[in-house]
């Protein structure tokens, strides 16, 4: 463990809020839109996740840290952390699992990632609630004893989130494949908008060859892999920046192959099919939240992170170019609209994480629909 250098940080906000406290990880400065993550667990698959690219994450359980970090659980494809900084009331001064190979400071350290602990995280997590995520920087060190003017003003000078496109920012430059465990079923093309590490495994394990390809990658480019599918991931940024993957997505709807999305996968297709997005007051980020399916009337506890939305009502039939559509899923907690579909059933998509790392697994089944409806697809077109 390397902490107990005992800098002083600070971190502050665009509204002039200043919370004080103690370095952790790297020092100097970081910016980002402060945001709060809800789950008790899942640090690691946390601040990997690609979906947090320039956010400042909150932690709301009171302890950080005690399960050290691992080689395994990290959900960006290269290990990399991409979280802007970290914020915590206590650091765990002491690592108390068995797979972990180093501490998290430790491993903050190495990717340069600034954090505070130490922080008043109710009060602060309070504030975000009621007046909304907002523009934040971590200060560390030297430049924690800088005027707070002049930090306020360092944070309010950068980019909006709203109208941020960042998904390129995040996304392979490369395609690359994945071979299915045991006989090959079928062929996925996966735009890796974010994606996380353990989405394509849970594809693998179905038999299904997947192909990640950048984000905006032409339609053109993909037929020629010729996919029984095509999937949508996670990801950052302010999805009314997406118009190519928007078009992309109405090419596969109009060539009728089936679809899939998570995240911002689910406000693409929305977009696709007609819907507008707006930008939530403080996000939806855990690994707790209650969804109700408006077709079946279930409801699952799910993982999320995403702090954008689809414009519409739990069950609302709607008319797209591709058919009629219906928005499935809605959150218990605020209405969110967290899925949507045509109501034919060849593409669908939901707001959430499936893929469940960190979180339930009440939404894994969505995996197995997806190859159900690829395996009705292939049934029709033998039949004709």
């Amino acid at each position: 463990m390397t902490s107990g250098t005992h800098q002083p940080a600070v971190l502050v906000l665009a509204d002039g809020s200043v919370f004080r406290g103690v370095a952790f990880g790297a020092t100097g400065t970081t910016l980002g839109e402060a945001v709060f993550s809800t789950g008790m667990t899942g640090y690691q698959e946390t601040l990997t996740d690609p979906s947090y690219h320039r956010q400042i994450v909150v932690a709301t359980a009171p302890q950080i840290g005690n399960t050290g970090w691992n080689d395994e659980d990290s959900e960006s494809h290269t290990g990399r952390i991409w979280v802007a900084g970290y914020v915590i009331r206590d650091l765990s001064m002491t690592v108390s699992n068995w797979r972990a190979t180093r501490s998290l400071e430790d491993e903050m350290i190495a990717q340069g990632i600034i954090g505070i602990r130490g922080v008043d995280t109710r009060a602060l997590v309070r504030r975000l609630r009621n007046f909304g995520s907002i523009k934040a920087g971590i200060f560390s060190g030297e430049d924690a004893r800088a005027d707070v003017e002049e930090l306020v003003a360092a944070v309010k000078a950068q980019p909006d989130m709203a109208g941020a496109d960042l998904s390129a920012e995040v996304s392979t430059t490369e395609p690359y494949t994945l071979e299915p465990e045991g006989e090959a079923r079928f062929t996925v093309v996966a735009y890796d908008m974010g994606i996380k590490s353990s989405t394509p495994r849970y594809l693998v394990q179905r038999g299904i060859r997947t192909i990640v390809v950048p984000a905006n990658t032409p339609f053109s480019e993909i037929t020629s892999y010729d996919p029984d599918g095509v999937f949508v991931s996670n990801g950052p940024g302010d999805p009314a920046t997406a118009d190519a993957m928007v078009e992309v997505v109405r090419e596969v709807l109009a060539a009728k192959i089936p679809f899939f999305g998570i995240c911002f996968g689910n406000q693409i297709l929305g977009r696709a099919l007609g819907l507008e997005t707006y930008k939530l007051k403080f996000g939806h980020r855990g690994i707790n939240v209650p969804v109700i399916d408006h077709t079946t009337q279930r409801i699952s506890i799910t993982a999320q992170n995403h702090g954008f939305a689809l414009k519409g009502q739990g069950g609302e039939r709607f008319d797209s170019d591709f058919g009629p559509a219906i928005i499935t899923h809605t959150c218990l907690n605020d209405d969110v609209v967290e899925g949507v579909a045509l109501a034919d059933g060849r593409a669908f998509s939901v707001q959430y994480h499936p893929e469940s790392a960190a979180g339930p697994h009440d939404a894994q089944p969505l995996f197995d629909q997806f190859v159900e409806l690829m395996s009705a697809a292939r049934s029709e077109t033998q039949e004709a």
